[in-house]
Order: C-alpha cells, then sequence, then structure tokens
C-alpha cells in the first residue's frame, strides 16, 4: 500500500490515524546510489578473479618433473669457457642464435 515517488524522494504510506510520509535528501540518494554501483562492480570483479583462480588451479603442473631439473625448450650448444682447455666447462646456449 505504499506509494514512492522517485521525482521527490518521497515514501507515502497509510499510517494508523493520518498518511505517513518518508522522506530523504538527494545527497542521500547519490550516495547510496554510488555505493551500490561500487558494491556491484566488486562483486563481478570477485567473480572474475574466482574464475581466474579456477582457470590456474586446472593448470596444475606435471608431479614427476622434479624442480630441480632443468630441461631446454630447444636444441642448445655447448660453448667451453676456456677454449684452450675443451670440454672442461662449458655453457650451454640455444642452438637456433646467430654468431653475434
Amino acid at each position: 500500500m505504499a506509494v514512492p515517488n522517485y521525482t521527490y524522494l518521497k515514501l507515502k504510506m497509510p499510517g494508523p490515524n493520518d498518511i505517513i510520509t518518508v522522506e530523504s535528501m538527494y545527497e542521500h540518494a547519490y550516495d547510496c546510489d554510488v555505493e551500490c554501483i561500487e558494491y556491484a562492480e566488486a562483486i563481478v570483479e570477485a567473480e572474475t578473479l574466482i574464475a581466474n583462480l579456477d582457470q590456474l588451479g586446472s593448470e596444475v603442473p606435471d608431479a614427476k618433473r622434479c624442480v630441480e631439473t632443468f630441461e631446454p625448450m630447444e636444441a642448445v650448444k655447448l660453448i667451453p669457457i676456456d677454449p684452450i682447455v675443451p670440454n672442461v666447462r662449458g655453457l650451454k646456449i640455444s642452438a637456433t642464435l646467430n654468431n653475434k
């Protein structure tokens, strides 16, 4: 039985003795509107984060691979550190790099 008037920010309803009028201020209505928008944006962002976490959870690395082992993704070549004494120590670099 309540009648809201959004233009004047009033709510009127019948009371036991007379009509009850509930009034508000524009600043309060604006603050409530901003708060609702921020809350809705926070919900959307939280849902996006949850979806991203679910996607990351599905990309679990292989448990058989040891963290301490290094497996190159492409072909490598061994460059000796001391060219006078070969096969002692060397660096492994990508085989696709040019000589520069």
